[in-house]
């Protein structure tokens, strides 16, 4: 199958395309008004990668994605896909997704709308595949008014495989899903990407991207405030928490430690985060009748907040006291480098 002179993936042809990037941002802006919703991004993505978008509400996930799909046009800056603009790429069938609130004919059956989708292709996989694929091939009959969300998240992506696109994008994509729902939707995607297929994804769920994307991009205020893998992310939050078993701890005491920036009690449980947590170890073994200590380095969820909100992050128990490495991210010493993808 053709693509308007794309040739399919797999074939020799389309090893000889070369490196083109799946999504290319270059200085991109968008503004509605006064709101400036995206501000001077730059994001390349090469085939093949599964990325994951994370960001607070109103941090410019969604605009940046309605800007790649073609929905919406740049204030300024270049939006390009496969090389060519996205509506473009859409039109060849190189670029489809799966979004979270897209409208469905309750009153069909779910395999009645699979197949009348596909009418509207020149070529697409079989119905019975994508339905298979998506892992909704025994509800086939099922009235969409009858599906659960998560079963009518899995419909949309059966849809989205029907033009097999060499880039899926997928906008909370497992919204509804209980969590073997998730878990099996995941299986699919990564045996997607295995096959070579680019997958840019917006979630929520911190522990999807944490586990399943190659690349983290990490957004706030409309910019680009972090790029690069989980482990590189997460490494953004400085410092590393300890973890002990101490009833009656002397919370001020423990807070006057040298590099210690927060202190949380849980019941006989106290949680300590330092940018020098041995010297803290050493303090708790030696001067307290502490147990059971462990010394952690922040995750994912941390780093988000650290890097995306200001102030104390409410229940954290901490702050976003991260001045060194807020900095480095300021002046672009932890974001990937656009020569070297």
């Amino acid at each position: 199958m053709e693509r308007d002179g794309w040739p399919p993936p797999g074939s020799a042809e389309h090893a000889s395309v070369g490196p083109l990037l799946a999504v290319d941002l270059r200085g991109v802006h968008k503004s509605f008004g006064a709101v400036r919703a995206v501000r001077g991004i730059d994001l390349a993505i090469r085939a093949g990668e599964v990325v994951a978008v994370l960001g607070p509400n109103g941090a410019g996930k969604t605009t940046t994605i309605d800007m790649i799909l073609g929905l919406s046009r740049p204030s300024a800056g270049e939006v390009e896909v496969y090389g060519m603009a996205p509506h473009q790429a859409v039109s060849r069938g190189l670029l489809s997704a799966v979004m979270q609130n897209g409208g469905l004919l309750k009153d069909l059956t779910v395999g009645e709308t699979v197949q009348y989708i596909a009418l509207l292709f020149a070529a697409s996989r079989p119905v019975e595949e994508v339905l298979e694929r998506a892992g909704i091939a025994a509800i086939a009959s099922r009235m969409v008014g009858k599906c659960s969300g998560g079963e009518q998240q899995r419909l949309r992506f059966a849809m989205a495989l029907l033009c097999d696109p060499e880039l899926l994008i997928l906008d909370e994509p497992t919204q509804g899903m209980d969590v073997e729902g998730r878990r099996d939707f995941w299986s699919s995607i990564r045996q997607d990407a295995a096959r070579g297929r680019t997958i840019l994804f917006a979630t929520h769920y911190l522990e999807e991207a944490d586990a399943y994307a190659d690349r983290i991009v990490l957004m706030r205020e409309g910019e680009i405030v972090a790029d690069g893998t989980a482990a590189e992310v997460k490494s953004l939050a400085s410092g590393r928490t300890v973890r002990a078993t101490m009833a009656g701890a002397d919370v001020a005491a423990l807070r006057d430690l040298p590099g210690v920036d927060s202190v949380e009690v849980r019941g006989d449980t106290i949680l300590i985060h330092s940018a020098d947590t041995d010297s803290v170890a050493r303090y708790l073994l030696n001067e307290t009748g502490a147990h059971d200590i462990e010394i952690t380095a922040r995750g994912l969820e941390e780093a988000f907040l650290a890097l995306t909100v200001d102030g104390p992050a409410a229940g954290s128990g901490y702050t976003d006291g991260s001045g060194a490495s807020l900095d480095a991210v300021a002046d672009g010493s932890f974001t990937r480098d656009r020569s070297s993808r």
